[in-house]
């Protein structure tokens, strides 16, 4: 019963400092999706993708045809050639994973390139969003499009549009 009462009044004296704070959202993927620098640079990004994705179909392709070859003529070659052509398609076969990895890997050029290209957005959103909060006396602004579960959200709160706005005048 002592437990009770002790989780009541912790649950009223939550509830009472949830009253006093002001707590906005946004949709940061909405926000991306809708800022052109963000929309630009998606775009480069997947042109990338797609220039270094079809260089490895390429690379695979061209692998899959010197097997081919070499599977045709493989019990008319000598033991010498034979080795020979399957070191050339084991090397082969390396080379394509490298590309891969050094493309797409953890810390491959993908990696960098969003780095590179998103960071400054990213970075321009906080800061809008720091002064709306300083602006506006938010205690605290939630993104609803990550791994934050919101439940329920008032639109009266939702700064996506208002972030939008100060991004085209952000710098001017």
């Amino acid at each position: 019963m002592k437990h009770l009462v002790a989780a009541l009044v912790l649950l009223y004296a939550a509830s009472a400092g949830f009253a006093q704070m002001k707590i906005g959202h946004i949709n940061s993927e909405a926000i991306m999706q809708n800022l052109p620098e963000a929309v630009d640079a998606q775009r480069t990004l997947d042109a990338l993708v797609a220039n270094w994705e079809a260089e490895l179909q390429k690379m695979q392709a061209d692998w899959k045809k010197k097997y081919d070859e070499y599977d045709k003529r493989k019990l008319i070659l000598t033991e010498q050639s034979r080795a020979k052509e399957e070191r050339e398609l084991r090397e082969l076969d390396q080379s394509i994973s490298d590309y891969r990895n050094r493309k797409f890997g953890q810390n491959g050029e993908l990696f960098q390139k969003q780095n590179d290209v998103m960071k400054p957005i990213q970075n321009k959103i906080f800061k809008v969003l720091e002064d709306i909060a300083k602006d506006d006396n938010f205690d605290y602004i939630f993104d609803k499009s990550g791994d934050i579960l919101l439940l329920y959200a008032t639109s009266k709160y939702d700064l996506t549009e208002t972030v939008l706005r100060r991004m085209q005048s952000f710098g001017k």
